[in-house]
């Protein structure tokens, strides 16, 4: 088995060749509702939140994060990428008014606030 360091050449270099083949991956959630907003919770592992995009649509809520890194390896079991994460969920009526984000420890979390939806908004999670 081959223990040498990839250069940094060569992780850019895989990352770009699996993000371009790599079908993204369907993410797990918790969703919960408030007083003030509707709370989805998701794991995202490996990503920051440079790497996330989160964009409320009407009746509508899409979160994508970018591959992280595919660095040059020989797995002997692979069954995630660090990142090429996605998910859209369908909001109840009455949650659209905004949304905020965060992720921390590999979660990210997105308040969808109470009110009727007026405008597409995308926005980058803040890091915790």
């Amino acid at each position: 088995m081959d223990k040498s360091q990839p250069t940094r050449e060569q992780v850019a270099a895989e990352t770009a060749r699996t993000a371009a083949t790599m079908r993204l991956q369907a993410v797990p959630l918790n969703v919960y509702e408030t007083a003030a907003a509707l709370v989805i919770i998701a794991p995202l592992p490996a990503v920051t939140a440079g790497d996330v995009t989160v964009r409320l649509r009407s009746g509508k809520l899409h979160f994508q994060a970018s591959l992280r890194s595919a660095g040059p390896r020989t797995y002997l079991l692979h069954e995630w990428e660090y990142g090429g994460y996605e998910r859209e969920v369908e909001l109840p009526d009455g949650f659209g008014s905004s949304v905020e984000a965060s992720l921390a420890n590999g979660q990210l979390v997105v308040r969808v606030l109470r009110g009727g939806f007026t405008e597409s908004i995308p926005i980058h999670p803040t890091a915790l």
